[in-house]
């Protein structure tokens, strides 16, 4: 390259060195900002510790946030040679240290090598003065909102000030009503006017929820003007927390209930296609937890990663092989029984017995753990509802199990062939519709089905050798009270079981609610005998 050729490319060159210098200054200079003040702490006396508190306060550095709550955690330290300030945390080697501003990893020192930074009670004042500052200024909305929540909760008087000033500041809507509530909180825990405090009162009461409640109930014991309103919106909440109670419970009930009828779907066409009372369906249920534990156990030594598809594999694989041992089951035991229910019953109990002592010998007696990937993990609130994700998941997914099997009943050859049988299984038979078939296609895919429940279920219950004994019971009510055979009358019976389990369990316990449902269906039965939705049909209806 020539001498003039290179002239022209140095100014570029010196303009990249500039800008990528100028991105790099700000960090070190925050960096710079920061490290003085936080090795005022190694300071003997408290009031240079306080003043340097109240810089990293006013700093508006969110790092200064985990400095401050470290330091109020006693997890700051300074080093015997050389007074530095270090963050520590005790391991089996000594104490690992780390710079509490960059997170420099500095090594591993004795613990005798460090003395803790000593506290007194302004300094801790100070302390949460300084974080109180920091959040409630922070230029994200949701650490905002989150600081102010802290502080309804916390209605610590030496936060109003920090709260005033950023109350002057804000802007977003949300944040400003947390922050107005937090600061009502505040006046009705350390005293006011009475008309400051009725204010007040109507500010929490907006808020509605049990914290709120919380906040009025020892007011409304007393007289007066600010008692009587705090009785008001203390009544106000109670019946709107009623309210969403109300709601828990029919969110409940659902869950329940999709539970139900995940558990029941596979009974409701076996026993309403063949007339089998199949009592080791329960056993197709934990077969299918034990697959998802089997296929989550090789992909945690095998592929780590593929943790979180671990469902998604063990869906088609617990069918299949649920549907493949409920069709032996019926192919060795079942086919030779058929018009006996009785019989039946005894046969598939005696199964029930050999398939739990079988998983109890390959697996043991004790419950086996099946983790929740990430994206059915935690919760998220709807007003004052709870909702799970889980629970949430297994809904939908039960809905969409029941439209799929509808679908096949409907417009699939195979699910035509089963409704013949079902309706007039002599008929059937004459028109060239191998019965015997239709019944061992049939008992595989209530088994399949019964298989892709327990993976579900293996994500809200204990899975153990007795895991489908929990259910049995349940899905025959649900079978029987929506009617034998009838898809419609599955879903309708496992939701109104569901939500009256849960709406009677507050007032007459778990077990009790159980008994008044069972009684309940047994009257039912006795006016009904074919259930909410009977099936149609001459043999049906005999």
């Amino acid at each position: 390259m020539t001498s003039t050729g290179i002239s022209r490319l140095f100014p570029a060159v010196l303009a990249v060195i500039i800008l990528a210098l100028a991105s790099v200054a700000p960090v070190a200079a925050a960096e710079a900002d920061l490290a003085p003040l936080v090795q005022e702490f190694s300071n003997r006396k408290y009031d240079p510790k306080v003043e340097a508190i109240e810089k990293l306060g006013a700093s508006g550095d969110m790092r200064a946030v985990a400095i401050l709550k470290a330091l109020g955690n006693r997890d700051l330290y300074t080093m015997k040679s050389g007074d530095r300030v270090v963050l520590a945390r005790e391991t089996a080697d000594g104490m690992a240290i780390s710079d509490p501003v960059t997170g420099e990893d500095l090594g591993t020192v004795p613990e005798k090598a460090l003395q803790k930074i000593r506290l007194n009670n302004r300094m801790r004042r100070t302390i949460s003065a300084a974080i109180g500052t920091l959040t409630l200024m922070s230029p994200d909305a949701a650490i905002r909102g989150d600081a102010a929540e802290s502080i309804f909760l916390s209605r610590d008087d030496d936060d109003l000030e920090v709260l005033d000033a950023a109350l002057a500041k804000e802007t977003d809507p949300d944040v400003k009503l947390l922050m107005e509530q937090a600061r009502a909180a505040i006046v009705l825990e350390n005293g006011s006017p009475d008309e400051d405090l009725i204010a007040a009162i109507a500010v929490v009461k907006s808020r509605g929820d049990r914290d709120a409640l919380s906040v009025l109930t020892g007011l409304a014991n007393g007289e007066g003007p600010v008692a009587e309103a705090a009785k008001e919106a203390v009544t106000g909440i109670e019946n709107r927390l009623e309210l969403w109670g109300a709601a828990q419970n029919v969110f409940y009930g659902l869950s329940l209930g999709s539970v139900l009828l995940l558990a029941a779907i596979g009974l409701a066409i076996t026993f309403g296609v063949m007339g089998v009372i199949n009592m080791a369906h329960g056993e197709m249920i934990m077969i299918g937890a034990y697959v998802t534990f089997m296929v989550q156990e090789l992909i945690r030594t095998s592929a780590p990663w593929l943790f979180d598809y671990s469902l998604f594999i063990a869906l088609p694989l617990a069918f299949l092989i649920a549907g493949l041992i409920g069709m032996a089951i019926e192919h060795g035991v079942i086919r030779f029984l058929y018009g006996r229910p009785l019989e039946t019953l005894l046969a598939t109990w005696g199964i029930s017995l050999i398939l739990q002592q079988a998983v109890r010998t390959i697996f043991g007696p004790t419950n086996r753990e099946v983790g929740t990937p990430d994206w059915m993990s935690g919760f998220f609130k709807l007003g004052e509802l709870t909702l799970t994700y889980n629970r949430v998941y297994i809904l939908f997914f039960s809905f969409a199990v029941l439209a799929l099997l509808m679908l096949v009943m409907r417009y699939t050859a195979f699910g035509l062939q089963m409704r013949a049988v079902t309706q007039n299984r002599p008929m059937a038979g004459s028109m060239g519709i191998r019965t015997g078939w239709v019944d061992k296609l049939t008992f595989g895919l209530g088994s399949g089905i019964a298989g892709i429940a327990g993976v579900a279920l293996s994500q809200i219950d204990n899975v153990s050798p007795n895991l489908g004994q929990s259910y049995i019971i349940d899905s025959f009510m649900v079978v029987v009270f929506g009617g034998v055979g009838n898809l419609w009358g599955t879903l309708v019976g496992a939701m109104t079981l569901g939500v009256a389990n849960k709406f009677l369990e507050p007032y007459a316990g778990a077990v009790l609610a159980k008994i008044f449902v069972l009684v309940f269906i047994i009257l039912f039965i006795q006016k009904r005998p074919r259930g909410l939705f009977a099936l149609k049909g001459r043999a049906v209806e005999q």
